[in-house]
């Protein structure tokens, strides 16, 4: 199992300007590509990476460059393929036989379960491009969508560091998991990671952002205390949704106040989750505001529901402030979310084949949309200075290094178990090679609630908890027994150790979407996710 070498690809293509016709690029020297006034160029480094830039100086910009390889880092084509996806996950990430047209976002593994052998091509982390792969019998090809939105980016005399090309191979010795790991290392050389392991509550999957106060949180800090006992590291407590007007739907900012007469006093809230044993932690939404404000945007949103530009200074000026505001009432944990549907307009199940719709625009027309977004998870890393940053509905694949931890897939539910079966069991198996290698995994909540079945939840929670990933629970007191304290004290105390010996591995990934069966510190385990009548044919609300 090694790093390769990333060759030079065979040809490029180039969507100039937006008349979406994909030129061939004619080559102008060893790794340089022209046409339309757009020069592509791909430098291997010491350690064997290719390093594309990309110069469109004209008027007109540029939208995608196509790399392909006519060949396979692997030798031959894979019989089954595996890819990420753009954001968060819906339960849609699995392994597939080839199909050429199936976007692969950000990295590729392919395997050949006959042969043993397994290869795979990534994008560094924080590239300047929206990068996806396609596999095809004949090769592979990079997409990197340079736009800026849902327009040609104009960057100028600036030269677009578009993307780091890595690649991996590996030999029947090891699993096609084991092969991701290094996969995953190469894109991320430069994690942050969490001085301790991440353990806590959060109270949105029972309260909903609804008839929830001070005492309820307080309550809330007072459980998880109980169930860490007294472990050295202590778990975090955090407010999500609800705590703002507007609160259960998402709201947007101002957020220097909490809820007029329920959370008048956050700073003290703060401070009354510490003083119970548990580390304060806050949600927040950083880019839809309520009232008019600057940075907002004017082509898009509706009254009281604003989205912001983060292409803008004045958008990371007001995120930024709002970080520090969070830090200075005492929170030591900061969650942000919703930002990719606030700059999109949409979320991204089934992996479409592109983020952004066409025709819209960032105010900077100068600068890619990822580039946009590395800086906006950028501003908010610096401004929350050593608390812990969690992104939920941002790009991991932009965000590693500049959050701790990253909610990996869509939410589980305290009100349906199947979408906790197909939510956070397939972003676990699926996205378990990305812990601590681009940010602490968070599968999303663990609920403890009357409407879900306890024997399917304490199953999720074992997994969680063994595997050293970060770990929440979502305990609803009127669904608190003896039985379900006791497991999740067991599990909450086994998640702030750090999890198993070796964490876990996902055996039977290659043949489904939630895998059943598991490695877990030197035996196999089997869990049933199953309820009486099966899985829903369509997911429940």
């Amino acid at each position: 199992m090694y790093e390769i070498d990333v060759s030079l690809p065979d040809s490029v293509h180039v969507i100039a300007g937006t008349d979406d016709v994909a030129r061939p690029a004619a080559p102008s020297g060893t790794g340089r590509w022209t046409v339309s006034g757009v020069q592509v160029t791909a430098r291997q480094d010491a350690g064997g990476s290719l390093r594309l830039r990309v110069a469109a100086p004209g008027p007109q910009g540029v939208s995608k460059v196509a790399l392909r390889w006519r060949h396979h880092p692997g030798g031959r084509p894979p019989a089954l393929v595996l890819g990420d996806t753009w954001e968060r996950s819906y339960g849609d990430l699995q392994w597939r036989g080839i199909q050429p047209e199936r976007p692969l976002p950000w990295y590729w593994l392919g395997t050949d379960p006959a042969t043993g052998t397994t290869a795979g091509l990534g994008v560094r982390t924080r590239a300047g491009a929206l990068c996806s792969w396609t596999v095809d019998e004949d090769g592979t090809t990079l997409w990197l969508d340079v736009r800026s939105g849902g327009l040609p980016v104009l960057p100028g005399e600036r030269e677009l560091a578009a993307a780091t090309v890595v690649g991996v191979t590996a030999d029947g010795s090891v699993t096609p998991y084991t092969a991701l790991q290094p996969l995953c290392s190469a894109m991320s050389p430069d994690p942050l990671l969490p001085e301790q392991p991440v353990v806590g509550c959060n109270n949105w999957y029972y309260a909903y952002g609804r008839d929830f106060g001070p005492d309820a949180v307080l309550r809330d800090a007072d459980t998880i205390a109980e169930y860490a006992g007294d472990h050295p590291v202590r778990p975090f407590c955090v407010v999500d949704d609800g705590w703002t007007e507007g609160g259960g739907s998402a709201p947007g900012g101002p957020w220097d106040t909490g809820l007029p007469g329920v959370f008048d006093d956050m700073a003290g809230l703060a401070a009354g989750m510490a003083e119970r044993g548990a580390r304060p932690g806050v949600w927040f939404r950083p880019l839809l505001s309520r009232i008019e404000t600057k940075g907002m945007r004017t082509d898009v949103g509706r009254p009281g529901r604003i989205p912001l530009d983060p292409s803008l200074d004045d958008t990371l000026t007001t995120v930024a402030a709002d970080v520090a505001r969070f830090r200075a009432w005492g929170f030591e944990l900061i969650k942000h979310d919703f930002s990719t549907y606030d700059v999109f307009g949409r979320f991204h199940p089934d992996t479409p084949p592109e983020m952004a719709g066409p025709g819209w625009r960032l105010a900077d027309r100068t600068r890619t949309t990822a580039e946009v977004l590395v800086a906006l998870y950028r501003a908010i890393a610096e401004a929350a200075g050593d608390a812990l940053v969690i992104g939920c509905n941002t790009v991991g694949h932009l965000a590693a290094g500049l959050v701790q931890v990253q909610r990996t897939g869509d939410d589980t539910s305290g009100r349906h178990w199947e979408r906790t079966r197909r939510m956070g069991i397939n972003t676990l198996g699926f996205r378990l090679a990305q812990h601590n290698r681009f940010y602490a995994l968070d599968a999303d909540c663990v609920p403890c609630t009357p409407a879900t079945e306890w024997a399917l939840n304490r199953q999720f929670l074992d997994l969680v908890a063994r595997s050293g990933t970060a770990l929440f629970v979502s305990v609803d007191p009127a669904a608190r027994t003896a039985q379900t304290d006791a497991d999740l004290t067991a599990a909450v105390r086994l998640a702030l150790d750090g999890g198993a010996p070796g964490g876990v591995e996902p055996l039977d990934w290659l043949s489904t979407t939630a895998p059943r069966r598991w490695r877990s510190a030197g035996e196999d385990l089997t869990y049933s996710w199953s309820q009486p009548w099966g899985a829903w044919p369509l997911l429940p609300g």
